[in-house]
This record gives structure tokens, sequence and C-alpha cells, in this order.
């Protein structure tokens, strides 16, 4: 059994013997928790902090675009109490715009320096828990079997043997998708850039809503390549599926996956209990034991043998503070879709 299945499994003895610990007392409070990483973490992280706290979890996952939409929507009656997980740009417009509370949890000081960072750009609205370098990942079989030459950089997304073989998800909705434009907005400029995304647009098959999904589909060898985070095609490749992961060689952006907790939240006590929870070493280890291999930020917690080396990436110094903007976010977002989405192809 891979470690991945002993963790599905894990899991399901989790939920048993947390509606058991339950029977028959109340839980100890409520939480509604917002999650922006794979389902199977999210629910690791639900059903684990049930259990060690008594507290009840209300979980529902999303994108980041998704999530970041849902608490300007909910502004006036916010019903998440805390967002955990996903890139960590929205996490800083949404601190911008005072969707999300200020706290300084007493773990902060075991944080790598780089959650540390986003906590202060936030103004402690929000705070780093994992780190992932931007790629992508293609499918090695039906690369061989058509007799392509395996692509290597940014550049080769937009040779025409890649006619409709790329696959990315929309910035509107997507974390990852955002990530991507903006890596290559910082790589090249803005009008180069764009210039680029037509070009790329044009080998597109399709624009999902989540960020992960690409890299799921390249491995399937529904598409050639998809354009996702490293650690989400790591995932897909330890299925046995045939899809390697690139670091692109002009560089890439990184995401900071972030947490914040909602301003207004029905359950403030609990969404501090979780939010200090979740930068333990101890609920870090979870995102390796369901198949997420992220760089985590505690510290103390082990880094998963699986995760990229980031020492070998050509990771861009990330202008957090630009593209975590809301003014830049719309503006490119806006340009994004009016310029680029709706061309034919």
């Amino acid at each position: 059994m891979n470690s991945f299945s002993a963790g599905l499994r894990g899991l399901a003895v989790a939920g048993v013997a947390t509606l058991a610990g339950m029977t028959g007392a109340a839980a100890q409070g409520t939480l509604v928790l917002y999650c922006g990483v794979d389902e199977a973490w999210c629910r690791a992280m639900s059903t684990t902090f049930e259990k060690q706290t008594g507290v009840h979890v209300d979980m529902t996952r999303q994108s980041s675009g998704e999530i970041y939409a849902r608490l300007r929507a909910e502004k006036a009656n916010p019903r998440a109490d805390i967002w955990w997980g996903g890139t960590g740009d929205p996490h800083l417009q949404a601190a911008e715009e005072g969707l999300t509370e200020e706290y300084k949890s007493p773990r902060l000081a075991e944080m790598n320096d780089w959650a540390l960072k986003q906590a202060e750009r936030g103004q402690f609205r929000t705070v780093g828990i994992y780190m992932g370098a931007l790629g992508y990942g293609y499918n090695k079989e039906e690369l061989a079997r058509r007799k392509i030459a395996a692509p290597s950089c940014w550049a080769d997304l937009v040779k025409p043997e890649y006619k409709g073989e790329v696959q990315m998800a929309d910035p509107n909705s997507s974390g990852t998708a955002y990530t991507a434009m903006a890596t290559f907005v910082q790589l090249m400029g803005e009008e180069p850039a764009f210039v680029f995304l037509k070009k790329l647009h044009a080998n597109i098959n399709e624009y999902t809503k989540a960020g992960a999904a690409p890299a799921q589909s390249a491995g399937k060898g529904e598409t050639l390549v998809g354009i996702a985070f490293q650690h989400d095609v790591i995932t897909v490749a330890k299925r046995n599926l045939p899809v390697a992961v690139v670091s692109p060689c002009e560089g890439t952006g990184y995401e900071i996956g972030s947490m914040s907790i909602v301003k207004g939240a029905r359950h403030p006590e609990e969404a501090r209990k979780f939010y200090d929870w979740a930068l333990t070493p101890e609920a870090q280890k979870l995102g390796a034991q369901f198949g997420s291999f992220q760089f985590p930020s505690n510290t103390a917690t082990p880094v998963p043998p699986e995760a990229p080396d980031l020492s070998k990436v050509k990771l861009i110094a990330y202008d957090f503070a630009t593209f975590g903007s809301s003014a830049t976010r719309t503006r490119l977002l806006g340009r994004w879709t009016s310029e680029v989405k709706n061309l034919p192809r």
C-alpha cells in the first residue's frame, strides 16, 4: 500500500473515530472553513482538527479565485470563519480590502522567513503555510507516440506542434493560473507577456476552473501539456501516471499558500484555534500524507522527499506586493478576459 492510499485509509478510520468520539457529547463549537487545496488534504485537515478538538468543521473546497470572490460577495454577512490554503495573492487582496482579520499567532516564531514576510505584507491578516513552484507537466507516452520533442521552456508551449494540446486554468477562478499570468508579466514585461498569452491561447484546448486539473489531464493523456504547480504534477506522477514535471528554463514564479481569518467571523475563537493548530508540524505533515508535496512553512515540519528541490528551480523574484494588490489583479484579469480568453482558436 503506498503512502497516499494509506493516508486515505487513515482518514476513513479517523472519520469513524471522530463520529464515535462525538456520540453522546456536544461538539465543542463550530468552524466554517473555506479550503483551497486538494480535496483529500482539505478533508484530512477538517477531520483531524475535529478529532483533536471536538470542534465541528463545516468545510467547503473551492479554488482560490472562487473563495476570494465568495468572501467579497459575503462581506456584509460573512459565512466563513477561516480561509485555509490556496495561492497567496488573493489572500493579500482580501487583506487589502478588509475582508480578513489581523491575528498574530504565537506560532509565528516557528515560521520560515518567506511565511513571515507574507504575514507582514498582509499586515498580519494572513500568513504563509506552504510554498510551491509553478511549472508544467507533459505526458511522456503521448509525446513519444507522436514523436514530439519534450518541452523544457515556456517558449516551447507556443510551438505549432502543441496546437490544441496545452491546458491551463482560467485565472479568473484559479490562483494557479493567475500566478502563471503574473509570472509571464514579470519575466517578459506586460506587453510581450500578452503577446505570449495570445499565442498560448491558440494552443489551449481548455481553460479549467481548478488549477490542479491540467496536471491531472496530462497524466491521463487528455492533453499533452498541463500548466500547474510542480507539486501537483508530482502528485499525479505518484499515482503511476506517465507525466513528467518541467521547471521552465526561463525561470518561474511561485506561490506562498496562505491562511486568513475572515473579518466578522461568527466563530472567532474556533478560527484562532484552527489557525494556531494549522501552523504546527503535526498539522502540516498531513499534506504529504494525503498526496500534496508542497514545502511547509514551519521550520520543524519535515519537507516531503517528493517535493521539488527549490534550490534547483530557477525562481524569479516574484513581486507579491504588486501582483497581490487588488488594482493589479483587477486590471490584469480584465485585460486577459477581453484580449485573450475570447479570441478564436
